[in-house]
C-alpha cells in the first residue's frame, strides 16, 4: 500500500443484532433477525408495531448523569466510536489531536428529545424545558460529541443525507486523509429514530412493512412478497486511517478504502430513479477512484431496503455497473434499516466480509423477484475469496453513494 492509501483500523458498533462488532458479525453470519414487536404503550396505537431496536440500552454502558445531556442518538454514536476508538488501539496511544478528524451523521438527528420536550412544554408550560435540549436535538450532536469526547481538533463533519449517511460519512473521512488534512479519521453513523411520529409518518407513506404478525419475516429484500422497510436504531463507527501512520505504529488494518463515488437522481424526493441512473453513476465513479473494474467485484453488500421500487432499481444499477459475477448480499434482511446508522453498518459488514473472505447471509428471500442470474448468498454464510467488494448506499432526496474495500 501507497503513504496516501486510507485503511481501516477499528470498528465499533452498537446495532439490533449486538452490543459490539463481534456479536453484531456472529449475529449475521447466523441468520438472525433483530426485528421484534414494539412492547411499548404507545406502539399499540400505531398501524406498524414493529422494529430493530437496539439490543443493548445505552444505560448499560453509560452513567445515568451523563445520559441526562445526551439524546439517544448521541449516546448510540459515543459508544459505537468509543468500541471503534479502542479496538484501532487508540485509546492508550492517540494521535496528534490537530491530525485526528471526526465525520459522523445522522439522518433524522435528536427526534426523541425534540418530541419528548415539545411534550413537556405542552403540558408543563416554557419554564420547564430543558436548558440541555439544544445542544441534544442539533444535526451535528453526535459527531460532536464524538469529537469532543476524543479531543479531535482537525474538524468534526456531521453529514445528512438520509438513509445515505454513514455511506457518505465514511466517504469525507477518506477524503479528508488522502487531501492531507487528517491522518485519523473517526466516521461513521447513527439513528435513534424508533418514537410515534417517525413510524406514524413512515407508516402514512406506505414506505414500512406491516407485517406485525411476522416480525422476523417482515424485511424481505429482494422477496416477491416485500412490502417496505423495517425501521431499525443503533450506530457504526469506523476508524480510518493513513496507512503508513498505521504502520509505524503497528496497527491491525482491516481493509483499504479503495474508492467512494457520491451521485444526485435530480428525479425524485423519495422514489429512486426507475432505471437506477444515479447509483450506476455513483458505483462507476466509487469504480474509477479506486482503480478497478465492475468485473473486479467479488462482493457487494446492497442497500436492498425491501421496498418494491427501490430493490429493482438497484439491482438494475449493479447489472449494468458491476455485472452478474459478484456474491450479493442484503443485510438490512436481518437488522432492520437503521436509516443513518445503515451505510456504516453495512461498510462494516463489508469489510468484515473482505478481511475473513466470508459473505454473510440473506434471509426471507423465498420468491426471489427479478434476481435473474445474479449470484445472492442465501440464509447461509458463503465463504468465499473477496479480495475487492462494494457496498451500496442511497437515500430520500436522491443521494448515492458507493465505496469499495479491498483487502
Amino acid at each position: 500500500m501507497g503513504s496516501g492509501d486510507v485503511v481501516i483500523t477499528g470498528l465499533g458498533a452498537t446495532t439490533p443484532l449486538g452490543g459490539d462488532v463481534a456479536s453484531t458479525w456472529e449475529a449475521m453470519l447466523e441468520g438472525r433477525s433483530g426485528v421484534r414487536p414494539l412492547e411499548q404503550a404507545w406502539a399499540q396505537q400505531l398501524p406498524i408495531r414493529i422494529a430493530a431496536q437496539a439490543v443493548v440500552d445505552p444505560s448499560e454502558v453509560l452513567d445515568r448523569v451523563r445520559l441526562r445531556r445526551l439524546d439517544r442518538s448521541e449516546a448510540l454514536a459515543l459508544i459505537a466510536a468509543g468500541e471503534a476508538w479502542a479496538d484501532a488501539g487508540l485509546a492508550g496511544s492517540a494521535p496528534d489531536p490537530e491530525r485526528l478528524a471526526v465525520s459522523f451523521g445522522s439522518g433524522i438527528g435528536g427526534v426523541q428529545t425534540l418530541l419528548a420536550q415539545d411534550d413537556v412544554l405542552e403540558t408543563a408550560g416554557a419554564r420547564r424545558v430543558s436548558p440541555h435540549t439544544p445542544p441534544m436535538i442539533m444535526p451535528n450532536g453526535p459527531a460532536a460529541q464524538v469529537g469532543v469526547a476524543l479531543g479531535a481538533l482537525a474538524g468534526v463533519h456531521s453529514m445528512a443525507s438520509a438513509c445515505a449517511t454513514g455511506a457518505e460519512a465514511v466517504a469525507l473521512g477518506g477524503d479528508l486523509i488522502r487531501s492531507g488534512r487528517a491522518d485519523v479519521v473517526v466516521t461513521g453513523g447513527v439513528e435513534a429514530a424508533i418514537a410515534p411520529l417517525p413510524i406514524a409518518a413512515f407508516a402514512a407513506m406506505r414506505a414500512m412493512s406491516v407485517r406485525n404478525d411476522e416480525p422476523e419475516r417482515a424485511s424481505r429484500p429482494w422477496d416477491r412478497a416485500r412490502d417496505g422497510f423495517v425501521i431499525g436504531e443503533g450506530a457504526a463507527s469506523l476508524v480510518l486511517e493513513r496507512a503508513d501512520h498505521a504502520a509505524a505504529r503497528g496497527a491491525r488494518v482491516y481493509a483499504r478504502l479503495a474508492g467512494s463515488g457520491i451521485s444526485s437522481d435530480g428525479y425524485d424526493m423519495v422514489q429512486p430513479h426507475p432505471e437506477g441512473a444515479g447509483a450506476r453513476r455513483a458505483i462507476a465513479m466509487a469504480l474509477r477512484d479506486a482503480g478497478v473494474a465492475g468485473a473486479d467485484i467479488a462482493h457487494v453488500n446492497a442497500h436492498a431496503t425491501s421496498t418494491p421500487v427501490g430493490d429493482l432499481a438497484e439491482l438494475a444499477a449493479l447489472r449494468a455497473a458491476v455485472g452478474t459475477r459478484a456474491v450479493l448480499t442484503a443485510t438490512k434482511s436481518m437488522t432492520g434499516h437503521l436509516l443513518g446508522a445503515a451505510g456504516a453498518l453495512e461498510s462494516i459488514a463489508t469489510v468484515l466480509a473482505v478481511h475473513h473472505g466470508v459473505v454473510p447471509p440473506t434471509i426471507n428471500l423465498d420468491d426471489p423477484d427479478g434476481l435473474g442470474d445474479l449470484d445472492v448468498a442465501v440464509d447461509k454464510p458463503r465463504h468465499a475469496d473477496v479480495p475487492v467488494a462494494l457496498n451500496n448506499s442511497f437515500g430520500f432526496g436522491g443521494h448515492n453513494v458507493a465505496l469499495i474495500f479491498t483487502r
